[in-house]
């Protein structure tokens, strides 16, 4: 192709906002010698199309804040004691989501459960799904925040079109009363409506040393086990320790939580 048609191609995908059709040449060099105008179109909108599904993921994963990046396929599934492959597979579909149950994963520290969670976060996103992360600390200081700064419907609004709110660390921290009524609201307005995962350390019985209500310790509670997956993630060997002893050893690993 002549400079001159080369540059027409740029100017014009640049007018329409169709980036890739200025790489038309990849195309065409792809295609069979036997490939028509009708197959070169195809290919060309298939490809702009797929650029901008990985874009509109690549977005998704970076508004919903994650700590760090752990896929599905990086987890070691058996490392799980009380959960089957094929159960965490299934989870793995996000089919939850679409159903709109939500996940409380409960177990002792260093067993996979911000892995998991974030693994969980990223399937959504490149499914299209609207995910936002927080620990219950984080998430706790920003509602107050945006109260005393007049924003707290906003933010309520943002969250409310997440598909996928993740809590992760619910036991780390007490929660005063006004604390508590705003976590308990953002997660009382999602019931049966938008999907949760909360990951904690401590068995329902002991939310009660998280929050100042137990009447709304046993409403919370409520709200987040009707239609939920509640996932036992404790393990006799917990994966962060089995690592540290690794480092201390000498040899380079990553750590789990």
């Amino acid at each position: 192709m002549d400079e001159l048609k080369q540059q027409a191609i740029e100017f014009y995908s640049k007018l329409l906002k169709l980036p890739t059709f200025k790489h038309c040449n990849d195309i065409i060099q792809r295609l069979d010698d036997g490939a028509g105008y009708v197959d070169f179109l195809i290919e060309l909108m298939k490809n702009e199309y797929d650029t901008r599904q990985a874009a509109t993921r690549q977005r998704h994963i970076k508004a919903a804040h994650f700590p760090y990046l752990k896929t599905f396929d990086e987890l070691d599934l058996h490392r799980f004691e009380h959960l089957g492959e094929a159960y965490l597979n299934e989870l793995a579909t996000c089919d939850f989501i679409k159903k709109r149950k939500n996940i409380v994963m409960i177990g002792n520290p260093g067993t996979g459960k911000t892995h998991l969670s974030i693994a969980l976060g990223i399937k959504a996103c490149n499914l299209g799904m609207k995910v936002k992360f927080y620990t219950a600390a984080n998430l706790a200081n920003s509602l107050i925040e945006a109260q005393d700064n007049r924003s707290l419907m906003k933010l309520e609004r943002q969250l409310d079109k997440a598909e996928l709110l993740i809590i992760d660390e619910l036991s780390y921290l007490t929660f005063n009363l006004h604390q508590s009524e705003l976590l308990f609201k953002i997660i009382s307005d999602r019931a049966e409506r938008q999907s949760v995962i909360v990951s904690t350390n401590l068995k329902f019985s002991e939310w009660t040393t998280m929050f100042e209500n137990k009447t709304m310790v046993a409403a919370l509670v409520g709200r987040l086990t009707f239609m939920s997956h509640v996932l036992n993630m404790n393990s006799s060997n917990p994966y962060r320790d089995e690592h540290a002893a690794v480092i201390t050893s000498g040899k380079e690993v990553v750590s789990d939580e």
